[in-house]
């Protein structure tokens, strides 16, 4: 079986930043919660809206893969595969894409035009859910490589919050942190003890599905997020992913400490809430958690590309040195719970 690999990463976030303290003076409500503290988030990315320069989800993933490619061995014409995870697919101004393939337009923009393409949609564990599918293609020979990138244009249901909210308590408030980014990684049948990844797997608990819901306004135009955090951020909830770690972990004959992980990124909707999951983590298994990495201070939470975001920003600090073992842990609507382990040491941003 072939070691599949991380081989590139880009990554792209709007130059303009918008406050937690500007959101929430921008509602028509009263001030009734402190966002910032609840969330740790202070700032996030805004897609320009100037007509010449308008940053669709299209045009922000097409900067993360220019920005991928250049630290690839990879040309576009070289891909086997492209795949795109984004939960927006805007192309223009309010022009949403169903058709056809978000990644064959994007495949069809970069070059890539004699590529496999297909899109995956799985909320915020789309950048996940695509590298697990093209892990697993790699691994059965169908491709050599291949590329995931997400774009996501999610600060619109942001727009829709402020202009909506109407109680202290509103099941559009998590629209409150989102901010805009898009990522891109190349992943190949490369991999060694320097650079692999070691597994990837995801869980769906369907039954929450209903908890979080993308769609249009039911009051006006415009895209909105209507979630019930009390039903899906509870311990119940998050002791049903520790569980599926910990019996993936025994049925491949694996421990935690045995892992030796470095470092983990979380989903990054709530620094509290992660802060409270190392707690419950490291409750269960009896033995310290790796070093946490975070951006959703500065960025928020940017959906699908948050993991890949984070794992970027970090290697452009050069705060994550070759060799280091990363856990990423998805939280996503659906529910979604999962993980993914990678040694990596080629990565560069």
């Amino acid at each position: 079986m072939q070691r599949t690999r991380f081989e590139s990463i880009g990554s792209y976030t709007p130059e303009t930043i918008r406050s937690t303290e500007e959101l929430i003076d921008s509602l028509a409500v009263p001030r009734s919660l402190d966002l910032e503290r609840i969330t740790g988030i202070r700032n996030r990315r805004v897609y320009d809206a100037h007509p010449d320069r308008y940053e669709s989800s299209f045009e922000l993933a097409l900067r993360a893969i220019d920005d991928c490619l250049s630290h690839s061995d990879y040309a576009a014409d070289e891909l086997d595969i492209v795949i795109s995870a984004s939960i927006t697919r805007t192309r223009g101004k309010e022009i949403f894409c169903y058709a056809p393939a978000f990644a064959l337009m994007l495949g069809n923009a970069i070059g890539a035009t004699a590529a496999r393409h297909f899109d995956v949609s799985n909320a915020c564990a789309g950048m996940l859910t695509g590298v697990l599918v093209l892990d697993r293609m790699i691994k059965a020979g169908v491709v050599r490589n291949g590329l995931v990138v997400s774009g996501e244009q999610i600060t619109p249901i942001a727009e829709t919050a402020v202009r909506e909210i109407s109680k202290p308590y509103d099941p559009q408030f998590a629209a409150l942190t989102v901010g805009d980014a898009a990522v891109a990684v190349v992943l190949d049948d490369r991999g060694d003890d320097h650079d692999e990844i070691h597994y990837v797997e995801l869980l769906t608990a369907a039954e929450g599905a209903e908890h979080c819901l993308g769609m249009p306004s039911d009051q006006a135009s415009g895209i909105a997020l209507y979630t019930d955090n009390r039903a899906m951020q509870n311990e119940g909830r998050y002791m049903q992913a520790i569980h599926r770690i910990d019996t993936f972990l025994q049925e491949t004959g694996r421990t935690w400490a045995g892992e030796k992980f470095d470092y983990w990124i979380h989903h990054q909707f709530s620094a509290p809430v992660i802060d409270y999951l190392g707690h419950l983590t490291e409750q269960h298994f009896g033995t310290p958690m790796p070093q946490a990495l975070n951006v959703l201070r500065d960025f928020g939470n940017t959906a699908s590309t948050s993991h890949f975001l984070v794992l970027h920003e970090h290697l452009a600090q050069q705060k994550i040195p070759q060799g280091s073992k990363i856990l990423m842990i998805p939280a996503a609507s659906g529910l979604v719970s999962g993980h993914l382990a990678a040694t990596i040491s080629r990565l560069e941003a």
